[in-house]
């Protein structure tokens, strides 16, 4: 998209904002605002400020639902990213952000922009990024284009990932027909800092001045994120697609030792990333925070292109850039350590008492506005909601089963399964063990990082369930956060921060709506009983193509401390022959609901799935983490796949079989809450500690031979590994 100065005219704005996407009213409301025509300039701000993106105005009625205090809590939402205390003057930075939309029109660089957007997000609050996890959905992997979106994404991720110096940790790939036309790229990132250290998005007095550092701007991501994530695609809007952003992984690198240094210099007042809607974003976020205003100098911006507009240089998403904020007499210090990096760095504006936003290009002013009205005016919509026609039929919609299935077969069949075989070829490509903090990675429940210099462990989960959402909104938004907390607890973490990040369809529709409002309702719901602020996450609607919405996908990153951490900690690998299976949690569940292995079995998704119990929930939580405490070599939950599924990965890992025994077929499928799987010699007391907790457990069986025996049903080891890892051959 490019933004030509004619093509701005107040003449022909009323018919360029549609284009911008700005509605109708919302321009009116600009002109009500404004009191007067908004110029060329000013209505490029207002069309990336006020996107569904940057303004979250159709999610902003229902986020205020979710805790977000306690008392480690520093930074909540509204910052760059989260913040949390863990002790020890230890802080964790930590943000989720999508770039769905970026990466359906060009995956490689949609998905490389959007590591670069995460991990900036991290740096901009003075910690250092040691840590990625990616969140993936693709449509069936049997289509060309979804290949080809697929490993695009893929190499994306690992090429920016593996230059920049940040390892990517963990994460999850699902698949689904509902996204074939919408892939979902969702990145977080974690950092550590002293609290010394703490930076925020701020432009202190008036009188300090705007150092932008980093790329020169450039047309590339004209609109990008900001616009790109905010309609939905069909054939109308695949014309007006602007550039996707481009990444430089090596500049973002010199671009993080730089701001590390600036902060351990206290050279800076604030810091603010460019990320979606570039510069616009930029200078006015932190004016609206400090309630300031700023003078901007368009002239003074370093570009790597001739003739670049006002609107073109306000509305740019290049890449690897930063705004900060600096005391007049530190500008020269500023300067010099961004020469010392190798960066371009420009003083391009000055702080003022005026709460305006004004900015100059050529000498002429461009725009003059209230801070506010690009940011905390932006429009807030109460879209309509209701519930689809069709959900108590979908719910009624079981499948009856004539008789049991071959298990062994289905076993096998489900290992074969893209969304449950190994990801090894996808996480093999990523360097897991820079700044060598990671205890364990990909492939496991959750991930656990040192904290280098303590005796504290991170544990970190990614969990993320469009189908079980599809199926119930309501109870799917809880359960994943339960799931995300069982992860970190079976390894021996106490659960203490959800970051999430919410994909859904076109907000327009109220069915979409509605499935926003109870996955919202189920999360915080479920933080609220845990006790677990929510410090930060991204929206992402229109994720739509010529109609059809994704299904309601959430994904949550859950946080988990451990404050003394024993090594070696469970793995899925360390299960030997003659150790005893326990299984914990929920009685025998025999809902299929939502599961894989009706999925695959039977084409079906449908039914309503079991609720979750929080009683139950919290006593396995505690038989979790003291089981974890107490040297439990194997903890492993039970979700996607089911029983059978959870114990063939431990199999398959460790080498060796198990024989258990069960009362129901349905028993080894069934995907219901709040049950984990533990492997351990007869020395770990399961049962006691269980016991104490209030939870369920019941011995299974034990592990041995080369076979896992399903009762009458085997299974070969060697086989069941041949067809877990042929995935994505």
């Amino acid at each position: 998209m490019t933004l030509d100065q004619e093509e701005l005219s107040e003449e022909t704005a009323p018919t360029l904002h549609g284009q911008l996407g700005l509605t109708n009213d919302e321009y009116q409301r600009i002109v009500g605002m404004l009191d007067r025509e908004p110029r060329p300039a000013e209505l490029a701000m207002f069309s990336v400020m006020w996107s569904e993106h940057c303004s979250y105005k159709s999610s902003r009625a229902h986020l205020g639902r979710f805790p977000t205090e306690a008392p480690w809590v520093v930074v909540g939402p509204g910052e760059n990213a989260g913040v949390v205390d863990i002790g020890d003057g230890w802080l964790v930075a930590i943000r989720i952000e999508s770039h769905n939309h970026p990466s359906f029109v060009e995956p490689f660089q949609g998905a490389a922009t959007g590591v670069g957007g995460i991990i900036r997000d991290i740096f901009t609050m003075g910690a250092r990024p040691i840590a990625l996890w990616d969140s993936l959905r693709f449509g069936p992997q049997d289509q060309p284009h979804n290949r080809y979106l697929f490993r695009g994404v893929v190499s994306g991720i690992a090429s920016y990932g593996n230059a920049v110096g940040v390892p990517t940790v963990g994460g999850e790939v699902a698949f689904a027909e509902h996204y074939s036309s919408n892939p979902l790229v969702n990145v977080m990132c974690l950092g550590l800092l002293r609290a010394e250290d703490l930076v925020l998005a701020t432009t202190g007095r008036p009188g300090n001045r705007a150092v932008l550092l980093g790329a020169a701007t450039g047309r590339d991501g004209i609109g990008g994120a900001s616009v790109l994530a905010s309609a939905s695609f069909d054939e109308v809007a695949a014309r007006k697609r602007p550039s996707v952003q481009v990444g430089d992984p090596f500049l973002e690198k010199k671009l993080i030792e730089a701001c590390l240094e600036l902060y351990e210099r206290d050279l800076v007042i604030g810091i603010q990333d460019l990320g979606a809607g570039g510069l616009s974003c930029a200078i006015s976020e932190p004016t609206s925070r400090a309630g300031t205003g700023i003078d901007v100098d368009l002239d003074r911006v370093h570009t790597r292109e001739s003739g670049m507009t006002a609107p073109e240089l306000l509305m740019s998403e290049s890449q690897e850039r930063m705004l900060a904020f600096v005391e007049p007499a530190l500008v020269d210090d500023v300067l010099a350590v961004a020469a010392r990096w190798e960066i371009d760095a420009s003083e391009i504006g000055t702080v003022t008492e005026s709460s305006e936003v004004r900015v100059v290009a050529g000498g002429e002013p461009v725009a003059q506005l209230p801070a506010t009205a690009l940011t905390l005016d932006a429009p807030r919509y109460d879209r309509p909601l209701g519930a689809p026609s069709w959900m108590e039929d979908l719910w009624s919609n079981t499948v009856h089963f004539v008789q049991p299935p071959d298990i062994a077969g289905s076993v096998l069949q489900l290992l074969a399964e893209p969304e449950l075989g190994s990801k090894a070829r996808i996480f093999e490509q990523y360097d897991h063990m820079l700044f060598l903090n990671t205890v364990v990675g990909p492939g496991h429940d959750a991930t656990l990082l040192r904290v280098k210099g303590t005796q504290k462990g991170l544990a970190v989960s990614t969990d993320g369930d469009g189908r079980l959402c599809y199926l119930d909104p309501l109870r799917g938004g809880s359960r994943l956060v339960w799931e995300a907390a069982l992860n970190v607890a079976l390894l021996g973490a106490e659960p203490m921060a959800v970051v999430d990040n919410l994909n859904f369809g076109n907000p327009e529709k109220p069915d979409v709506m509605w499935q926003f409002r109870e996955v919202v309702e189920g999360i915080a719901q479920a933080c609220e009983f845990l006790g677990i602020p929510v410090v930060g996450g991204n929206v992402s609607f229109y994720n739509e193509t010529s109609g059809l919405d994704i299904y309601p996908t959430p994904v949550i990153g859950m946080l988990g401390l451990i404050e003394e951490l024993l090594l070696p900690p469970p793995r899925l690998d360390r299960a030997e022959e003659g150790m005893a299976i326990w299984i914990v949690g929920t009685d025998w569940a025999v809902n299929l609901a939502g599961s894989v292995f009706e999925k695959v079995t039977f084409g079906h998704v449908g039914g309503r799935p079991s609720a979750p119990d929080p009683t139950m929930g919290r006593a396995v939580l505690g038989t979790a983490r003291r089981l974890a405490a107490a040297g439990a070599p194997v903890l492993h939950d039970i979700s996607s796949g089911g029983l059978a599924i959870a114990l063939a990965e431990i199999c398959i890992a460790s080498g060796v079989g198990a024989d258990i025994s069960y009362n129901d077929w349905r028993h080894l499928f069934s995907e219901d809450p709040h049950r984990f799987l533990v492997v351990a010699p007869e020395s770990v007391e399961a049962n006691d500690l269980a016991q104490d907790e209030g939870a369920p457990i019941q011995r299974l069986g034990s592990m041995g031979g080369a076979e896992l025996r399903l009762g009458r049903f085997t299974l070969d080891v060697d086989a069941m590994s041949d067809v877990f890892n042929s995935n994505f051959a």
